[in-house]
């Protein structure tokens, strides 16, 4: 696999039904399907995470929802702020893009990995929205402002980076808890890359009155073998 993910309709297809599949027949999953308002998933390359997000994407499966908001942080500017993608193009096709007047950013391999699985499952319409530097009071008037859309939301962000294997499962777990409480007065002792896409989501699930449900965390470690450097993966339910 070259890039993020195969750049053929046909591979790149049966690869998304693969991490779809064993996700969605779980009892877990099955449970969680009905309160499934929106996901929080990793955005490191398919081989890596595309496992892990598939569990958290195999929810949205036959979901009411035709809309979708894509919230990931910013990995090759620096702005304050909220950029998006004036088109959302996969191998699979096209998403139309939900009208907006945010300025846009071309790229973004946060938002842009996660289209394909939108697209497999039939969305129609996208906001993909690149989030820079956020205070605390602008990343709540996003969460009012994307709340009155009839959508999933969807928040992208990857957890520790380069840490030794048990280093980054210690401090990937308090990440983790801090989000299941929604602790916003830690929410500076984040270690994601999607701190500020995050800060946005613990906002939206209190004005809305959602509990995020960890499904699974593993570390790149799991997947590769190497333990020495390792970057961190969850896939989480609101």
């Amino acid at each position: 696999m070259i890039g993020w993910y195969p750049k053929e309709k046909e591979v790149l297809d049966k690869l998304l039904e693969e991490y779809l599949k064993p996700a969605a027949n779980s009892k877990k999953i099955q449970k969680s399907k009905q309160e499934a308002h929106g996901i929080v998933v990793p955005h490191a390359g398919y081989e890596y995470s595309g496992a892990i997000a598939g569990k958290a994407y195999a929810l949205l499966e036959n979901s009411e929802f035709k809309r979708a908001v894509v919230l990931g942080p910013s990995h090759y500017q620096g702005f304050y702020g909220v950029r998006a993608f004036s088109k959302a193009d996969t191998p699979m096709g096209s998403l139309e893009i939900i009208k907006n007047n945010f300025e846009n950013l071309d790229y973004e391999h946060s938002v842009s990995n996660q289209l394909p699985f939108l697209k497999k499952l039939g969305f129609k319409e996208v906001l993909p929205l690149i989030i820079g530097d956020l205070n605390d009071q602008d990343a709540e008037n996003l969460a009012g402002d994307i709340s009155k859309l009839d959508a999933a939301f969807i928040f992208s962000t990857d957890l520790s980076h380069f840490l030794k294997y048990e280093d980054a499962s210690k401090i990937d777990k308090k990440t983790i808890n801090i989000l299941k409480n929604l602790d916003l007065e830690k929410w500076h002792n984040l270690d994601a890359c999607g701190k500020f896409p995050l800060r946005v989501m613990m906002h939206l699930c209190k004005l809305q009155g959602w509990k995020p449900k960890l499904l699974e965390y593993k570390n790149s470690g799991d997947i590769t073998g190497d333990k020495n450097r390792v970057v961190g993966y969850a896939s989480l339910v609101f």
